[in-house]
């Protein structure tokens, strides 16, 4: 299952794990990926998505899916989040 989020697209980081002797070594620092499911007032259903916890904090402060989707620009948005954002704008027309 791939590390990357639904809706942002954020996904791993690297770094270095450095220890009291200061040896590097590389790391991967990962995105806290939670499973959850989204109510879409204008489709009228459920999404079940995997989205980081940032994104569900701001999903939550925009008003919802449908109100995150349709502010965000088409460029910042993966492949996933604009296929239900095209069904949205469908619907709402």
């Amino acid at each position: 299952m791939s590390m990357k989020c639904k809706l942002t697209g954020k996904t791993f980081q690297s770094g270095n794990n450095v220890s009291h002797a200061k040896n590097r070594t590389r790391r991967r620092f990962l995105p806290n990926l939670q499973n959850i499911t989204f109510i879409s007032e204008k489709l009228g259903r459920s999404i079940r998505l995997r989205v980081a916890a940032s994104t569900i904090r701001t999903v939550e402060k925009r008003g919802g899916l449908d109100e995150y989707l349709l502010s965000a620009s088409n460029t910042k948005l993966p492949p996933e989040a604009l296929k239900i954002k095209k069904k949205i704008l469908s619907i709402s027309k």
